[in-house]
């Protein structure tokens, strides 16, 4: 068996916070008063503040959810809204980027991963993003990758259009009455008819404000017969006081048409991840959700697909770790409608050091959508009797006509393993990481380059000491 063990790596690139980035930061809260100034300091049209008010008014007359992990402690009082770093909006080269916010960007491979693999970055740093560019090339066939803000200057009938309605309402739920109220910068992209972009459009969120709130919104829609990979990370410092990521996705698939959506999220402990993402999918029409999550305490995330015209598919592959103190609550949701849809959900996670982590999945067949295909797959991996790894499965079929498989699997590391790989000369804990390795493997190789080498070297830090 060859296989190499990755080096152990410094996390503190992630975990550490810049000093001197910000150029004003709100007071904590959430009122009137901040949803008008984030509005206002974006330059607006009137309707757009008028959901952003709409939405403050429901989320003060919702209560927080009460199922799931724990939200007891997350103060939204105690929050900052709006948070402007010292940069230029948009800078089209890294030159632009102030040198001190450059160098994180630089320590977790953005500028170099953009030249040697990417079609076009969006580098978000706070409450706004600092860097947007896309080759010309793509530009000249007509895509549109730019960030949230400037879409809604630039592009305002297409973004009403879809903005906040059809797939994710402003009532959907508290946290997205929250979103909906003070969201901030995020990813804009539209593929036209018949483009497809050979290499991936990436955006990356950094929150580095005390006490912080992240609210990026990302929308993208894929034409007729486009194809488009679309990848995310996301990373916070270590604070004593809690941090808030309530963003928002919205995928439109259109007939024929392919997006991959991959992202990984590795927030600092001290973070409430609590994203909803969601995908429309149209005749023929593929998306495919690649993600992993490790680093937050809390998170709560359940990427949606509703599967409308016939033929349409989903695939959904998830990893999650859990150490101590981690909950990682986290599944899927396919609600299939047209006829011939079909999903595959496969799920992993590991937990640890008495982390949590439990798959929570909802399936529903909708009447009509016969011949329908559903295959689940979780598997979880504790690595000692202090974890947990819960599985929360809900199936509605509505359909006779159709084809479901659900199978959950929970277990420790094989003694038989251990003792067969440490008998080939490995320590182990060298065996207990390539074990490890093994596991998540099908996941890892569905990322991009980068981020599977930094899934690999963040798991491997993150299994140092966990044998005894």
């Amino acid at each position: 068996m060859n296989q190499t063990i990755l080096p152990i790596i410094d996390r503190s690139y992630l975990d550490k916070a810049d000093e001197g980035t910000t150029e004003y930061t709100h007071k904590t809260g959430i009122n009137e008063e901040v949803v008008k100034l984030i509005s206002k300091s974006k330059s607006e049209p009137e309707w757009m503040l008028n959901l952003r008010l709409k939405a403050l008014k429901l989320f003060e007359q919702t209560q927080t959810p009460n199922w799931g992990p724990s939200l007891k402690n997350l103060d939204f009082n105690k929050i900052t809204y709006y948070s402007k770093p010292k940069a230029k909006k948009n800078a089209k080269t890294w030159e632009e980027v102030p040198k001190n916010i450059k160098q994180t960007f630089d320590k977790l491979g953005i500028p170099e991963a953009e030249q040697k693999y990417l079609s076009g970055v969006g580098a978000q740093y706070d409450s706004e993003v600092v860097y947007h560019n896309l080759q010309k090339e793509l530009q000249d066939q007509g895509v549109i990758f730019i960030d949230m803000d400037e879409a809604v200057q630039k592009y305002p009938e297409l973004v009403q259009k879809y903005f906040m309605k059809r797939c994710v309402p402003i009532s959907d739920h508290k946290l997205i009455m929250l979103h909906a109220a003070v969201w901030s910068g995020g990813t804009f992209i539209y593929i036209p008819k018949n483009v497809k972009v050979k290499t991936p459009l990436q955006a990356y969120f950094r929150m580095n404000a005390k006490r912080g709130g992240q609210f990026e919104h990302t929308l993208i829609i894929v034409d007729e017969c486009a194809d488009v990979h679309y990848v995310e990370g996301c990373s916070a410092p270590v604070y004593t006081e809690n941090s808030l990521h309530a963003g928002c996705v919205e995928l439109f698939v259109n007939k024929n048409a392919r997006l991959r959506y991959s992202s990984v999220e590795n927030w600092s402990k001290n973070t409430y991840n609590l994203n909803t993402k969601r995908a429309i999918i149209e005749e023929n029409g593929i998306i495919e959700w690649v993600g992993g999550n490790m680093g937050s305490g809390t998170t709560m995330l359940y990427p949606c697909s509703i599967l409308l015209g016939k033929n349409a598919r989903a695939d959904h592959l998830g990893i999650a770790f859990a150490g101590k103190n981690q909950n990682q609550d986290t599944g899927s949701k396919v609600i299939l409608i047209g006829e011939n849809t079909s999903c595959n959900i496969n799920s992993k996670s590991i937990s640890k050091e008495g982390g949590i982590c439990s798959y929570r999945g909802l399936v529903v067949v909708n009447k009509g959508a016969k011949n329908a295909k559903v295959s689940v797959n979780c598997d979880g991996l504790m690595m000692d009797a202090q974890s947990q790894s819960n599985t929360f499965p809900t199936i509605k079929v509505n359909e006779k006509e159709v084809h479901v498989v659900h199978e959950a699997k929970v277990g420790k590391i094989s003694e038989q393993d251990l003792f067969y790989l440490m008998s080939r000369g490995l320590t182990e804990q060298e065996a207990t990481s390539m074990i490890v390795s093994g596991f998540i493997e099908p996941i890892i190789k569905e990322l991009p380059l980068e981020y599977a080498v930094e899934m690999n070297k963040l798991i491997e830090l993150e299994m140092t000491n966990s044998v005894g």
